[in-house]
Order: C-alpha cells, then structure tokens, then sequence
C-alpha cells in the first residue's frame, strides 16, 4: 500500500468554499487565516466532522509564503498503523520485509510545503513521540536508518476529537498537544452561524452550474429555505454541500421545493405545530416543544427580513433586546453580533 504526496491545485473559489459567510465568526475566521498564513507556525484546527478543517488549512498555505510548494494531506486514521511511520518518515531498503527500496515519506515528499495531519487524534503515541522530535528540531529519521534528515515542512494538525480528554486518558500526549496548538483554530459548526446557510446554498447551485454547462438555474422556495436554515446539521458544510447536489439532481423544474427535502429536514418542523388537543399518559417534552416553536419562527422571520434583526424583532412583537437574547440563546449570531 503505497500513499504519495500530492500537491493540490485548488480554484480560489473551492478553498473559499467552507470559509463563505458574512457571521461574525466566519469574518474572524478569515481574518485570524490571512494573519496566520505569514507566520511559519504550526497550527491545531478543531471542529466537527464536516466543517472544512482541511480547506482551511488548505487556505493556509495557499495563503502563504510556501503556496507554490506541496500542500500534502495525510489522514492518520487512514493509514494502517504498522505503515504509518514508514509512509510518513520513509525507510531504508530492508528495513523490513518489502522494503526493497529506499523511500522518502510524505515529510520530504513535502518539502518546501505544507503537510496537514488530519485526524491527528488517531495517531499511535509511540508515532506521537517521533513527531514531537520532528517539531523540535526539525529532523526526521527513515525506518531502518542510524541518522535524520533535515527538513523543512510547515505542520497543520486537525481533529475532531477532544484532545484534553485524551490526554487525561493517556491517550494523547500533553507535549505533541502543546506543540502543535502554537495557533489553535476553532472553526464553528453551521447550526452556530445558521445564517450562512442561504449564501452557502447559493455559492453550492453556481457551483453546479459550473461544473454543467446548460444546466437552467434553480433557486431554494423560501419555505424550504426556512426548512434548510431550522435544520441542525449534524454533517455540517459538508452534508449541505450534498443535500444540494442532490436536490439539483432529482429537482425537475426550476425552484426547489420541500417536497424534495430528506424527510428527517422536511418533516422536523411540523411536529412543533402539531400540539395535541389531549395530553396521553405519556405527556410532552414542553421546554423541547416551546424552544422549537420559537426556533422555527425566529428563523422564518429573519428569512423573510433578510436577515434584519429589528424587522424581524417588529414581525414577532419583540423588544429588540429580547429578540437578540433569544438570538444568543439558539445560536443563530454570535453574543458579539447580537445587539
């Protein structure tokens, strides 16, 4: 099994990808990229599956010094762990059996570049230790060789995972996790900035006409996009950049409505509506029943403000001071964009 470097040629507009938005979170974000990419430091980026950590790194380095040098993506859960060490540092002929050559590991492969360790949290703690040497002093030594090469690789780490409590497990160690979070970067799940939705959903059906020439536009009805943005996306950007894809393809005219929705994204707003005329003996969740009523009609609101808070505020009969603090409490804007 055989995992070579790869240097990605990425169109502005895919790296941006997971980076559009206008929430306050999203312009710090960009903002925190840009100063980051001109320091030579390395960088831990956490967040849930589907996020974008990879593009983000990706923006990284297309944003540095290092832009014309390889941008090399390892996933560590990927790799076997009796072939980690050996695809990453490389190894001499006989090291072990197969080794009939001497090969250079995805650090040189990387040289000048970026190599970005994504799912860092599944690497083996006997690797944890040779990376950390390579951290430090900048050396990596080939499985079956008596000395270290120099090398010169900037060092994107990723995870999903919470390393903290890893590493009260011993599970992870507290030294690579210092060394490597130099610049932590924490990127927000899409529930936290629900506002984005309708522009990422916009920038997912350009792309698709990108990528189809002829292709007839399509617009989201505003039922549907008030079904889009009360969902919570457990999958994130990357599950909303699917979901639009399919509809694209299963829509057969040129809006697409509700009906084309996933059941569990069409169907999760009517239950809110359905109170019951008698209570069984099972009773109802009432906090969780309130809390969706509002949610759903807060959102609809702001769709149909265009996302303006005191209009929205004026359409539910709310104090702007109370609306915003309801904003806060379900996470549409962050506490900052609030007031």
């Amino acid at each position: 099994m055989a995992f070579e470097a790869r240097v990605i040629d990425r169109s502005y507009a895919t790296v941006h990808s997971a980076l559009i938005g206008e929430h306050p979170t999203i312009r710090k974000l960009r903002a925190l990229i840009e100063r980051v990419a001109r320091q030579d430091v390395t960088v831990l980026i956490t967040g849930e599956s589907g996020v974008g950590k990879e593009i983000v790194a990706q923006a990284i380095h297309d944003s540095s010094p290092r832009r014309d040098n390889p941008f090399v993506p390892v996933n560590c859960a990927a790799l076997p762990h009796d072939l980690l060490e050996s695809e990453m540092f490389g190894h001499q002929r006989g090291a072990f059996t197969g080794a009939a050559t001497n090969r250079a590991g995805l650090f040189m492969s990387a040289g000048g570049g970026t190599i970005f360790l994504d799912e860092i949290s599944e690497m083996p703690l006997g690797l944890q230790v040779k990376l950390l040497r390579v951290l430090e002093d900048g050396m990596v030594r080939p499985v079956g060789s008596d000395r270290g090469l120099r090398v010169d690789v900037r060092v994107i780490a990723a995870t999903n995972a919470d390393l903290n409590a890893m590493i009260a497990r011993n599970a992870f160690r507290e030294d690579l996790f210092y060394r490597l979070q130099v610049v932590p970067i924490v990127i927000p799940p899409l529930r936290e900035r629900r506002s984005d939705i309708p522009l990422l959903v916009d920038h997912f059906l350009a792309q698709a006409r990108v990528r189809h020439p002829g292709a007839r536009p399509l617009r989201v009805s505003d039922e549907a996009m008030v079904h889009l943005w009360s969902y919570d996306w457990p999958g994130n950007v990357r599950e909303l950049e699917n979901l639009v894809e399919r509809m694209i393809i299963l829509c057969e005219s040129d809006t697409i409505e509700v009906s084309l929705l996933p059941p569990n994204i069409a169907n999760q707003s009517r239950t809110a509506d359905e109170i019951p005329e008698k209570l069984d003996e099972r009773g109802i969740d009432l906090n969780k029943l309130v809390k969706s009523i509002e949610g759903r009609l807060i959102n609809q609101a702001l769709r149909q403000t265009g996302g303006n808070k005191q209009a929205a505020a004026r359409l539910l009969g709310l104090k702007r001071t109370t609306f915003a603090a309801k904003l806060r409490r379900c996470g549409v804007i962050s506490p900052s964009d609030a007031d």
